[in-house]
C-alpha cells in the first residue's frame, strides 16, 4: 500500500528536509524533492551541499546530464521522478500523478499558513487510498 508520511511542527522545514534526505541517502534510497519554484529548488540545492560538513549527499537539479545516475534529484515535474524514489513534496499542492507514488513525505512547519494547505493535501492522499502516517519533526 502507498504511504503518505507527514512530519508536523517542523521548526525549520528546509533543515528537516535535508536531515530526511541524508537519512534516506545513507539507507540507499533514491529521492525526488518536488519544488514548485526555482528559488526553493536553489535553496535546497545549496543547503544539501553544506548540510553535513563531513558527508556528501550526491544531488542534482532535474535536467542535469547526470540526473539519471544521481540518487537525489530536485525538480518541478514529478513525472520525471524515478518510480522507486521517495517523493519529498516541498510544494503547497499535491504533486501531479501522486497516485502513482509508493511513498510521499510532507513536512509541515509550525506556521498556520503552512498547516492549512497541508490539511488539504492530507485529505487528498487519504481519499487516494494512501496509508497515512504522522510524526513530530525532530529538526
Amino acid at each position: 500500500m502507498a504511504v503518505a508520511e507527514f512530519h508536523h511542527d517542523a521548526p525549520d522545514k528546509l533543515r528537516h528536509a535535508c536531515a530526511l534526505v541524508a537519512q534516506w541517502h545513507a539507507a540507499g534510497r533514491r529521492v525526488w524533492i518536488h519544488c514548485d519554484n526555482d528559488a526553493l529548488a536553489a535553496r535546497l540545492d545549496q543547503m544539501l551541499w553544506v548540510f553535513e560538513p563531513l558527508a556528501f549527499i550526491p544531488h542534482v537539479r532535474d535536467g542535469h546530464p547526470l540526473s539519471d545516475a544521481t540518487p537525489v534529484r530536485i525538480g518541478r515535474d514529478p513525472a520525471s521522478a524515478p518510480a522507486d524514489a521517495v517523493l519529498l513534496n516541498m510544494s503547497h499542492d499535491v504533486p501531479a500523478g501522486f497516485e502513482q507514488r509508493a511513498h510521499i513525505v510532507e513536512i509541515v512547519s509550525q506556521d498556520p499558513a503552512d498547516r492549512d494547505p497541508a490539511r488539504t493535501r492530507f485529505v487528498r492522499y487519504r481519499q487516494g487510498g494512501f496509508d497515512m502516517q504522522t510524526r513530530k519533526a525532530e529538526a
